[in-house]
């Protein structure tokens, strides 16, 4: 399926892994780019010289395009930056920030920039600041979201700009990329479903509790601080909620949730730890390879267009 995005970065599907930290890592990345898609290695708030690593463990399992997701938030997003650039990776992905003062440095590099967009005020200016394509990402999805939902969302974007939009939030196979297309979108990125590929390096407990999810399954926290992020169901989240309520300071419920991504995904720990997993959790039932999810997903997605983009 050939659409903008796919000639933008030089792959044969339209679908983008999200950038989740602790979770896209190398072996994903690599396997989602070998698959066809794009796969993402995600900084989160990781030294630069991990990200370098990550960087070359991924070229060797791969010879084709991949990318990474920095948080313009962490503190070493300055030096994360430069070793993107120095690194020449295909394509970088941004949130919780504006990359404008790195646009240039990426751009001379041979860089792909790609936002991630809540809104399309933010879509124009990054379309303003060079960027070569915006992921518009509504609310369905998991970990930080903004507020409205990718139903909303990616139209408006796409009425917004001139160069192409990225869907992502709520969308887990065939129909939600096909009526992502029908809104404007000419590609998808996901997270939640790469979340129990074969090749996610993530505790069996946690793919197990996305298996097990149903519809009602996820909730948000911290809205109270400005800073929104859907989770699956546990006793952490439902006691950060209780502490919300009771009007906690931000302080306190900071402490009840520092390292709770990192022991979720790498030690298990989905009672206490923070599961990040978006709204389409519940429909996501069995475990595949990143081949096989790509794989499944353009042929319901082409089946239900019955067309080319």
């Amino acid at each position: 399926m050939e659409t903008r995005i796919t000639r933008l970065l030089g792959i044969s599907c339209p679908i983008i892994q999200g950038g989740m930290a602790w979770v896209a890592e190398h072996h994903l990345a690599a396997a989602v780019s070998d698959a066809g898609g794009l796969g993402l290695i995600g900084a989160a708030n990781a030294p630069a010289e991990w990200v370098r690593e990550q960087i070359c463990k991924a070229r060797e399992l791969t010879d084709k395009p991949f990318g990474v997701n920095i948080m313009l938030l962490s503190p070493y997003a300055d030096e994360v930056a430069q070793v993107v650039a120095e690194e020449r990776v295909a394509v970088v992905t941004t949130g919780a920030g504006n990359p404008g003062k790195y646009m240039a440095l990426w751009k001379e590099a041979g860089i792909k920039v790609m936002p991630v967009v809540a809104s399309s005020a933010l879509a124009k200016l990054m379309e303003r600041a060079g960027a070569d394509a915006v992921v518009a990402e509504g609310c369905e999805s998991g970990g930080h979201i903004g507020e409205l939902t990718t139903m909303t969302l990616v139209p408006q974007v796409r009425d917004a700009v001139s160069i192409p939009v990225v869907a992502a939030g709520g969308i887990g196979d065939g129909r939600g990329m096909a009526a992502a297309f029908m809104l404007g979108a000419e590609g998808v990125q996901m997270g939640t479903r790469f979340i129990v590929a074969d090749e996610a390096v993530v505790h069996e407990n946690y793919k197990n509790k996305v298996i097990a999810a149903k519809d009602i399954d996820t909730q948000v926290t911290g809205r109270s601080t400005g800073h929104p992020i859907r989770v699956l169901k546990n006793r952490m989240s439902r006691e950060y909620l209780r502490l919300e309520e009771e009007g906690a300071s931000f302080e306190q419920l900071e402490q009840l949730t520092v390292g709770g991504l990192r022991r979720a995904v790498t030690e298990g720990d989905v009672t206490e730890g923070s599961v990040m997993a978006g709204q389409i959790a519940g429909l996501i039932k069995k475990r595949q390879s990143c081949r096989e999810i790509i794989s499944e997903m353009m042929e319901e997605t082409e089946k239900l267009l019955d067309r080319r983009i």
